[in-house]
Formats: structure tokens, sequence, C-alpha cells
């Protein structure tokens, strides 16, 4: 006797997979939504009841009220709040969904129900946009908020010491002030889509019990777009078209130039955007760790993804070349060790044994017997790694062009390899293939008919710098642009130095400022060349010129900031408070973008 498992006939079934075939996180989460409507208005067709009345005269309903708030660095936040605003609606829920720049936060007092879905960026930094706001939330202007009921979803990276930290401050202010939390805060890696959607179905349920008469009312099917649709969890298979190395023999650095074909793919992507690639760890750093664990590696164990022999899930699925606090968490509390325990107690221990460190140093300093899959379950999955595209669309067509740093280091008398890296730039060779997709960055944006753009990178923050100038080159319009560069040595490390001349000359590129810190006694980096230039540099800003940022976040970026900061307070004449006003307006207008790693 044979058991239907589900009440869907065949076709039903088949057009349900090819529906769910590459679906993204935020249509998933889009279409729970959708399927919950339609099974509750289903249901009270079906029991032919009569819909609550809150208003004889018009049968109207009330509808519950809601405001979504997004802050985001990547758009990943804002992608988020906009299916969750979807599913609302479908739910007879008033959605308002707003970016926190955009939100006046005494607004907060009028609130009933309020969703927050916001990043951290960097080292427990609120990215730009959520500014103002974490600063009243979290400061002593905030009203009493017991009238209000909210939810916090927080997107983070572990491998980050102040993982979620804006996320998990705005759900701690929020509560101090005394609002009710619908669902407790959850906070979310780099593999979020499927904690994010959890919460979002929690929290929908949590306002259902907020409106129990209301009718659920079934959203109507968005549009089905053309073609296959490429993403993270389905990425598309490229070949390489080209591999060349941009930096000189005499070099301390390994830069790489890749190009990949996207014939028959249907991507497309704008300057700015990040190429997310599909890594594979160090072969070598895999046999080591199965070496060390005394593993058989073709011992098939449990994965998030279903069963697979020991070393493939180690080569293609387990973060193994970076460690997080949290694994270090998990790793005191499987062993007992105290040692381990010490230094997931100590930030300053943890700091220091985070840096240069990778999973293998772990087992071989602290060994204990775990199984194959008691070791595992301690791991985070192997996130994508991001690149900033190199090239315009428009002017390389079905290609996508990127800029790679081999990060290689020797560390207690081993070789260290980045995991995506090393990937690329040694085991890659023209005609392979590697998975890749498209990451959507909407706020590292170029600016639109020819605007003035001052363009300040360093090492392989010149990457997007390049794809600006195609783009602008596709469409014939010179002037107003400037770059600042830098990097150790003009001669060996001027990366794509033979294009910017050609653009110099051309004149889509009208000035460049060079910054080659070994090249001399005393040190020069980009924001020496800032500075050099600052007057004409506040002119260029006066006159409507956006500035954008790429490059290291926790050395270069931050100075960079600091010295454009003063020579707004010097050139503008301004007082500290005004200058600091004037650089919140820039990123208001997205005139200061940064795309920072």
């Amino acid at each position: 006797m044979s058991i239907k498992l589900s009440p869907l006939n065949d076709v039903q079934l088949k057009a349900l997979e090819q529906l769910t075939q590459g679906i993204q996180p935020e249509q998933a989460i889009w279409l729970n939504g959708y399927f919950q409507g339609l099974a509750g208005g289903l249901t009270t067709a079906k029991s032919a009841v009569q819909l609550p009345q809150d208003d004889e005269a018009t049968g109207t309903v009330e509808k519950l009220p809601l405001t979504i708030l997004y802050g985001t660095h990547t758009g990943r936040s804002e992608a988020l709040a906009k299916a969750l605003c979807e599913q609302a609606r479908a739910q007879n829920i008033t959605c308002l969904l707003k970016p926190m720049d955009d939100y006046k936060p005494k607004q907060l007092k009028e609130e009933k129900n309020l969703l927050v879905i916001v990043s951290t960026h960097g080292e427990g930094e609120p990215p730009e946009m959520a500014e103002d706001f974490y600063e009243f939330i979290t400061g002593k202007r905030v009203p009493k908020l017991d009238g209000l009921n909210y939810a916090v979803l927080a997107l983070g990276d572990k491998s980050y010491k102040l993982f979620c930290q804006t996320g998990i401050e705005i759900d701690q202010a929020l509560q101090k002030a005394g609002a009710r939390t619908l669902v407790p805060l959850v906070k979310c890696d780099v593999d979020y889509e499927s904690d994010a959607a959890r919460w979002t179905q929690d929290v929908l349920a949590e306002l259902g019990k907020l409106q129990p008469q209301a009718p659920v009312v079934a959203a109507v099917p968005a549009t089905a777009k053309g073609g296959e649709e490429y993403s993270k969890k389905n990425p598309f298979k490229a070949s390489v078209l080209d591999k060349v190395r941009i930096t000189g023999r005499d070099s301390d650095k390994e830069v790489y130039h890749l190009e990949f074909g996207l014939e028959g793919s249907g991507i497309t992507y704008e300057p700015g955007d990040a190429l997310g690639v599909i890594a594979q760890n160090p072969p070598q750093l895999v046999k080591e760790i199965i070496k060390s664990l005394g593993v058989i590696d073709t011992e098939v164990v449990e994965t998030r993804i279903g069963k697979l022999p020991f070393k493939e899930a180690l080569e293609h699925d387990y973060e193994i070349t970076l460690l997080t606090r949290d694994l270090i968490q998990k790793y005191a509390e499987k062993t007992k060790d105290k040692k381990v325990k010490a230094i997931a107690e100590s930030d300053e221990k943890l700091d220091q044994y985070l840096y240069g460190h990778d999973v293998l140093d772990l087992l071989q300093e602290f060994p204990a017997r775990l199984t194959a899959t008691e070791f595992l379950e301690m791991l985070r999955p192997l996130p994508p790694r991001l690149y900033s595209i190199s090239s315009s669309q428009k002017a390389v067509e079905d290609e996508v062009h990127i800029t790679v740093s081999r990060v290689r280091y020797e560390n207690k008398g081993r070789q260290r390899y980045g995991a995506c890296s090393t990937f690329l730039a040694d085991r890659l060779e023209v005609d392979d293939q590697v998975l890749i997709y498209i990451d959507k960055n909407p706020n590292f944006r170029l600016a639109k008919n020819g605007k003035p753009i001052i363009m300040v990178g360093a090492g392989t923050g010149i990457a997007p710098y390049r794809a600006f100038l195609q783009e602008r080159e596709s469409g014939n319009q010179k002037g107003k642009s400037w770059l600042f560069f830098g990097e150790r040595r003009f001669s060996s490390d001027f990366l794509y130095q033979l294009e910017w001349q050609k653009y110099l000359q051309k004149g889509y590129l009208e000035k460049i400022d060079l910054a080659f810190s070994r090249d001399q006694k005393e040190k020069v980096y980009v924001q020496h060349k800032l500075k050099e230039q600052q007057e004409e540099l506040f002119r260029w800003l006066e006159d409507g010129a956006s500035f954008y940022l790429c490059g290291d976040m926790k050395y270069m970026a931050k100075d960079v900031q600091i010295t454009l900061l003063d020579i707004i307070k010097t050139q503008g004449g301004m007082t500290d408070k005004k200058a600091r006003a004037y650089f919140k307006k820039l990123k208001k207008e997205k005139r200061f973008m940064a795309d920072v790693y």
C-alpha cells in the first residue's frame, strides 16, 4: 500500500518544483506569506462565515498599522524588508516601509507596531543610513515607548568581534524604553536566509494575534521574470576567459585580473555591484584537518545539505580558513578545555588568537577527541567571497571582471592561504569553470549624467573605478572625474596603469593623484594626497561632486574619512558640528559612498 504524503496532484507538484527552482531568499519569504494568505482566503470562503465589521455603514475592517524600518549597507536588509512588507499587506496589515535615513525618530511615540531589520557594518558600527536613528534610539532623548510592539532582525558576520552589535543595541534600547517584544531578537550570520525566514514567519504570526478578527486577503502573485534567476543558492557556472597577474615580479603582492563569461545566463550587473564567488578550501588544509582528527576522508557524514563524504564537505561547505568568536566558544564548551575557555572569556586573548589562525591551529594546539559530525556541527557554512566588479557590462557585454589579491602568509611555521583568493589564483585556469552570482550594491552607484566624481581607492579598491570609467567611456561622458590611488610601489604595484593613462589622454579621466607608500623614506598614503589637494577637492564637493571610497575598512577608510572631515572643516570655515552636518548631508544625498572590506 502506498501512502501519498502530498495533497497536490502530479501537475501541481511539477509546477511547484518549477516555481521554486533557483528561488532567492526574499522571493521565498514573499511566497511563504502569499500561501498563508491564500490558505486563509480559501478557509474563509469555505466556511462562508460573514466577515467581522468594525463599521456597520461601510462594512470595512480596520487594518493593523505596521512600520518597517531598515538600515543596510549592501541592500540585503532592504530586500528582506520589502518582501516582509508585501507579506504583511497580504494579511490585511497597513505597512509603511522606510529606510532609516528617511524616518523621523520622534515619530516612534506614535507607532503601534514596529519591525526593524538592520545590519552591522565593520566593527560594531551601524550602516551609514542608520546612524541618525541609532544615535537617537540609544541616546537620552528617546521617549517612553510603552505602547509599542516591536521586533528586531539583526544581520551580521561572525568573523567580526561585535557580531550584530547594531541590532543588539537597538533591541536593548527599545526594550529599555518600555516597548513590548513581539518575538525575541534574531541574529543572522552571512548565511542568513533560513533564520530570516523563520523570524518573518514568527513575526507575522504574532501580528496576526493582535487583529484576530481581521480577514486574511490573498496576495496577487508577482509576474514571473523571464529566464533563470541566479543567486547565492543557485549560482551560474561561468567559464574563465582570462587570468593575468597585474603586479610586477618584484612586488610582494600577487594581484590578478580575472575575466568570466556570462553568455547565455541573462545575468546583468551595474558598476558598483560585487561578484559572489563560491569558493573551495585549500586542499592541503583539508588534508591536515582530516589527519589531525583521525577521520577517514571518505567517511559519509550528515551535513546541513545532506549526507556527504567528510573530505568533500570540508572542501566545499564549511569555513576552515578563518576562526570566529562563536567557533572558539563552541570548541571550549565541547572539549571542556580550560585553556580554550580562558581564550573565549578574554577579549584581549581572543583578538590575539583570532588573528592569523585557522581551524587547524585549534585542533593541533588544543587536541580533543571529536567525531567528524561533532566537528562539523561547530563550523559555520563557507560563505561566498564578494569581489568588487571591475568592468562595465556596457563595455564588456557577456563578461564580468574582478581584481583579486592572493592571500598567502606564514604563521607558526605553516603556510596560510585565503580560501577564495588562492582558489582563483592558484587552482583555476582559462576554460575552467567557477560558480558565481551578482551581489547588488545599490549604495555604491556611479553618479548619473556625467556629474563630477572623486574616486579614492587603495590596492584592489581601485576595481570599481575601472568599471566607472568603462561605463563613462561607453556613454562618451568626458571630464569631471578625479582618481586618488594608493599602493606600495609605482614600478610594481600601479594596477591597470596603462588603462588610466589611456583615460587621461582621451579625457574620460580628468585628474589623477598617486600615493606609493614605499617609494620614499616617509610613508605617503591617499589621505596625504587628499590633504595636498584640499582646496580644489572642496571646490569639487561644492560643485556637486560625489565622493567614493573603496578599500580597507579598518585603517585606510577611517583615515580617509577623518581627513575628509578635516578638509570640510578647514576649507568651509566650519565648526566641528557644522562640518559633521555637512558630511552627513553628503551621505544622505548619496554623494559620499563607501565600499569597504
